[in-house]
């Protein structure tokens, strides 16, 4: 009789890195009155740490952040926080989240995702983690442009090795990361520019940040996403 193999169901720590919002996403700014840029940079991490702890699949959603009100804020939606280092930049705090997580238990793997991603579904975040756990060699999601990097995976018993900034798909191949790209163009859409925020715009945002938008100058007739709303805590009960 053949052996009846039993696979274990991959789960997520998911990574996601805020800047101070009094520094993050200088090219943004002019999007919306200066007085509403940071209000808007914390809606747009708000919706994206929202939707990954709504993706099935997702164990945690581990936010590593100086930012006191950034660190209240995922807190309320059912984040874990882990203080950002003094120095070092984006890849460094990534590097020390991940060593604050620490071992992983079985069937745990962990990625890291930019925070600038208002318009993400829960559904495409676990299209893309189902697709890069079906290889134990971990890989990346390009953006868009295919220029950045979206979401990185580790291999299985490897570390978290990111290589964000300026060319950043490049720099995670050369380091040996698969390439994995598919059709989730909520997720592959990042927000650094107004242009860019107006095409997360035409995908449809998450609450907070349609909201915040729908108050500001771009009008009312800003879209949201329809259906299920994911506003935190709460959410794990929807999967």
């Amino acid at each position: 009789m053949r052996a009846v193999r039993h696979y274990r169901r991959v789960e997520w720590t998911v990574l996601v890195p805020i800047k101070l919002l009094a520094v993050a996403k200088t090219r943004l700014r002019g999007a919306v009155g200066e007085e509403r840029h940071e209000s808007l940079v914390l809606a747009m991490a708000q919706d994206t740490v929202a939707a990954a702890l709504a993706a099935p699949g997702t164990a945690e959603v581990v936010v590593v952040t100086a930012d006191a009100a950034v660190a209240a804020a995922v807190a309320a939606l059912g984040a874990r926080r882990v203080p950002e280092p003094l120095r070092g930049g984006l890849n460094a705090a990534l590097t020390h989240a991940a060593s604050v997580v620490g071992a992983l238990p079985p069937g745990r793997r962990i990625a890291a995702l930019p925070a600038d991603l208002p318009a993400l579904r829960p559904d495409e975040l676990a299209a893309a983690l189902t697709t890069l756990g079906a290889s134990r060699d971990g890989g990346y999601v390009p953006d868009f442009a295919g220029t950045g990097t979206v979401l990185l995976a580790a291999p299985v018993g490897g570390v978290l090795a990111p290589r964000f900034g300026p060319g950043s798909a490049a720099a995670h191949a050369r380091a040996g990361a698969p390439r994995v790209a598919g059709d989730w163009p909520t997720l592959r859409h990042d927000v650094d520019t107004a242009d860019d925020l107006a095409a997360a715009v035409r995908l449809g945002l998450g609450p907070r940040t349609a909201a915040l938008l729908g108050n500001a100058e771009w009008g009312r007739a800003v879209p949201a996403h329809t259906g299920t709303e994911w506003p935190g805590p709460e959410c794990r009960a929807l999967r």
